[in-house]
């Protein structure tokens, strides 16, 4: 596109939420050009030093990483570099049909100056003070809002859509992962991480919602999940209606009561009153179930096959430094119980990292799910349609894969200390249980003598 966003635009769009790379905002003015679009614009750690390899383009290591993916290595920037990431590595495999790698298009500083300024008040305070708007970019991304249909047959009909953290789907069973952490095993990696949150009070209770019934295939499971979602939304589930959100948690602030969703879903669903969120939990799992969606995701995810526990090996090999793990425990990089990584061709050093990559992209990446229903008599759809028997309506259906960001090589020690913490909050929540538990048997025994 050959216009660019100023300082006098900035008034035109709102904020629609964010993550922990891009706010976004959706286009609220008169012009058809932006009509029905959003743009992510990228943030930076606040009070951090931004390197000009970071805002160039990708580092050296990681060009070798990603030499054999298209032009992502070519890119003149790195915000261009990480749109050829959504085109040359995640449409391949999420699929075309679900994935809008959006364009870029050119901002002014006075454009995102204004950004940050305007949306200060919304966003949540933790969020704030972690990161501000880079104004030193020089593009955003714009994409066309999936939370509502193109302008078309259905011109005025209601458009419900339903975004979805869905976060990571199976149970890691590496061999690479340590004695003290064989609980990854066994509990999700959601789950965990909830108490690390609830501790560093980015939460205010347990969501009870669990990955593994969301990608279970069951019916009965996704509807569990959904519900658990729906009770504790946090910021793995927003539902908008015309683009407008209706539910969900925004950084721990509640917008919607359950009451009052059940008053947006009157005029989208026909049932009696108290049963319209148990019917939007009927159609959601059954447009998951119809498209498909998440047995692709789940695939992605799964080509983590060795856990962080073993992806940082080949990370130490891949950028030529001394392993640190090794070296901290005491064992011989060459013949202790990581030595079979660390003995292997770089180029399998390579996949092991490109992978835990691109499966991190998609444990942690968005999936939208919008509907509008469809009368009878209108024409054919090119959208999939969706039948609620309960209500004997029909839906036109689409769902979208957002947030797919590439992972910065250099964050490889991050992840794995993170994966660390959010063990070992769990475990140590356990010990503490117990030892409660204990106690109250000890003290009970004695009560009773």
């Amino acid at each position: 596109m050959d216009f660019i966003l100023e300082e006098k635009d900035a008034s035109d769009w709102s904020y629609r939420g964010e993550g922990a790379v891009n706010l976004v905002l959706a286009y609220t003015g008169s012009s058809p050009a932006f009509s029905g679009k959003i743009i992510r614009v990228q943030k930076v750690v606040r009070n951090g030093s931004i390197e000009e390899t970071e805002r160039s383009a990708l580092s050296k290591h990681e060009c070798i990483l990603w030499k054999d993916a298209g032009s992502i290595v070519t890119s003149p920037n790195r915000e261009i570099a990480e749109q050829m990431y959504v085109q040359c590595v995640m449409i391949p495999l999420l699929g075309s049909e679900f994935v809008d790698p959006g364009v870029r298009i050119l901002v002014s500083r006075g454009f995102l100056e204004s950004v940050e300024r305007n949306t200060l008040s919304q966003r949540p305070g933790w969020r704030v003070n972690a990161a501000k708007v880079d104004c030193y970019a020089d593009s955003v991304m714009l994409m066309s809002d999936h939370s509502v249909f193109p302008q078309g047959i259905s011109e005025g009909a209601p458009c419900i859509s339903v975004e979805i953290k869905p976060k990571c789907g199976f149970l890691p069973s590496s061999s690479f992962i340590t004695d003290e952490n064989t609980i990854k095993k066994n509990v999700t990696r959601f789950k965990m991480h909830q108490v690390l949150k609830l501790q560093q009070l980015k939460i205010q209770q347990l969501s009870e919602y669990d990955p593994l019934d969301l990608f279970s295939g069951s019916k009965d499971q996704i509807h569990e999940a959904l519900k658990a979602l729906i009770a504790t939304p946090q910021n793995n589930l927003r539902v908008f209606l015309n683009g407008s959100l209706i539910y969900g948690d925004l950084g721990g602030m509640k917008f919607v009561e359950i009451e009052a969703f059940e008053d947006h879903l009157k005029s989208f669903i026909h049932e009696e009153n108290g049963m319209h969120t148990r019917r939007f939990v009927h159609l959601v799992g059954e447009a998951i179930l119809k498209l498909g969606v998440l047995d692709r995701l789940l695939e992605v995810q799964k080509l983590d096959k060795i856990d962080i526990e073993g992806a940082i090996h080949a990370y130490y090999d891949i950028v030529s430094q001394p392993c640190k793990l090794c070296r901290n425990s005491g064992e011989n990089q060459q013949f202790g119980k990581y030595s079979s990584l660390h003995s292997i061709p770089v180029d399998e050093s390579l996949k092991i990292v490109r992978d835990y990559l691109i499966a991190a992209t998609a444990k942690d990446c968005s999936l939208m799910i919008s509907f509008r229903p469809r009368e009878d008599d209108h024409p054919e759809s090119h959208y999939r349609t969706i039948y609620l028997d309960s209500t004997k309506q029909r839906f036109d259906v689409k769902a979208f894969f957002i947030d797919l960001d590439m992972k910065p090589l250099n964050k490889m020690e991050v992840y794995y200390e993170l994966d660390q913490k959010i063990v070992n909050c769990y475990k140590q929540k356990l010990k503490l249980e117990r030892g409660a538990a204990n106690k109250g048997t000890i003290e009970g025994y004695e009560a009773g003598n």
